[in-house]
């Protein structure tokens, strides 16, 4: 049996996250079916690549509602790839280690631990902070490295069990645009990596 995936979509962003799912599924890497996408917006372009491949599409405009639609799908894994809600208390204690999260920023093993770049430095947690601040934080930081985090969702706050992360090392004339342009390209090929690592290992 595949995984059952459900990806939650928010517009915040063009939808690269489902569409590296999407052609991760399509090409055999990830062993699984994407029982719907869910977007508390109609107009999220990332809608577009669901439409594409004709998915099923949710809309979840309350909150609250979440958790009766997820049961409704029963999904393995519940995957937020640029959701901007904040989820339930409710829905993280029914999904537990179910609810991949991708962070913008390296987050530790251990609340209190910390994470070193390829080079040995400190890396940045970025903890509460969304995309484009966690970027800009690299940079007012003099970072030598961005990165970003997968973890399963807890009640911490951007802290839980870590799936995987990925680094991107920071130039000299890098700005926040550069910067996101590269890492997110890693962020969506590190989502894949994740995916195909539980679909095979389930």
């Amino acid at each position: 049996m595949k995984l059952r995936l459900a990806i939650l979509i928010s517009d915040v962003g063009t939808g690269t996250n489902l569409g590296a799912i999407i052609d991760g599924i399509k090409s055999g890497r990830i062993e699984a079916e994407i029982s719907a996408v869910i977007s508390d917006k109609n107009d999220a372009p990332g809608l577009e690549h669901a439409k594409a491949n004709n998915l099923e599409i949710e809309i979840c405009s309350a909150k609250e509602a979440l958790l009766p639609l997820l049961q409704k799908l029963n999904p393995d894994y519940i995957c937020l790839a640029g959701w901007k809600q904040i989820i339930k208390e409710e829905v993280i204690l029914a999904y537990p280690n179910k609810i991949l999260n991708l962070h913008p920023g390296l987050v530790p093993d251990e609340e209190n631990g910390k994470i070193l770049n390829p080079n040995g430095t400190n890396a940045l947690w970025n903890k509460g902070m969304l995309s484009n601040k966690a970027i800009q934080n690299f940079l007012d930081q003099k970072a030598t490295f961005a990165g970003s985090s997968i973890h399963f969702l807890t009640s911490n706050f951007d802290f839980g069990p870590v799936l995987g992360r990925t680094y991107e090392k920071i130039l000299p004339d890098d700005n926040v645009e550069t910067l996101y342009i590269r890492l997110k390209k890693k962020e969506n090929e590190l989502y894949v990596k994740v995916l195909e690592r539980l679909s095979t290992n389930k």
